[in-house]
């Protein structure tokens, strides 16, 4: 693993310099953005593997940088913050964020949860590649390949998490995941305490874009005291 480029997004020039060291140890290309303006340009043009973003930049909110961002790029995003509280890192992972390490942070850390996210990027990718069925559903249609959603033909754009989930769903249409074991399977980690407040703000997420009635769900169902599901009956119909 080497050669990935990696764009570092922090306003704070020794900060900076100092990823940029690091990643550069491992073999990886940085580029350096310190503002929301230089960071959509190299984003444009350098269309980077992996992004790590400051949560605070001077001409622009981290989350909304973040929420322009994954409107053209799904590159995994690490957050860096000062911020530790729970609510912080649930916003930042439910507006399309990857990951999330406060400062200061360890360059070891740092280092493993790039390579970590990159590694399941390129698997994924594999996984993808040999996965060429469309599954359609009433009003849904998912592209397993191109990770590609449509609903009633209009294409809806998801976050790599909020498509991973999706996928595990679809993949284990009659099992049911608490929300735990969704975060552990999603993101590699052991959950802890607030994970589950996390992926039910991505259900959330999935559901709004996703269904007609946010507040009576067809495809993503919960199962009182246990966890979510996907509506396999709808998969039992469309293999028919």
């Amino acid at each position: 693993m080497a050669g990935e480029k990696i764009l570092i997004i922090d306003d704070e020039k020794p900060i900076n310099d100092l990823i940029r060291s690091y990643v550069m140890k491992e073999g990886f290309i940085p580029f350096s953005a310190y503002n929301g303006k230089e960071a959509m340009e190299l984003i444009k043009s350098e269309k980077p593997d992996f992004i790590i973003l400051d949560i605070m930049l001077p001409d622009i909110e981290g989350v909304d940088l973040c929420l322009e961002i994954r409107k053209t790029n799904n590159s995994p995003i690490l957050f860096l913050s000062c911020k530790s509280e729970e609510i912080d890192k649930i916003i930042a992972l439910s507006v399309g964020g990857d990951d999330y390490l406060t400062k200061p942070f360890l360059p070891g850390e740092l280092i493993a949860r790039i390579k970590a996210h990159l590694r399941r990027q390129k698997s994924t990718g594999a996984m993808d590649a040999s996965q060429d069925e469309i599954l359609e559903f009433p009003g849904l249609t998912v592209n397993m390949q191109t990770r590609e959603v449509f609903s009633d033909g209009q294409i809806i754009s998801l976050t790599a998490k909020e498509f991973d989930i999706l996928q595990l769903f679809l993949q284990n249409p009659k099992r049911i995941f608490t929300a735990d074991q969704i975060f552990e399977l999603i993101w590699k980690t052991n959950s802890l305490g607030g994970d589950s407040r996390t992926v039910m703000v991505y259900i959330s997420t999935l559901r709004k874009k996703l269904e007609k009635n946010s507040n009576n769900p067809k495809y993503f169902i919960s199962i009182r005291g246990v966890g979510y599901k996907f509506n396999h009956k709808l998969l039992e119909t469309c293999n028919q």
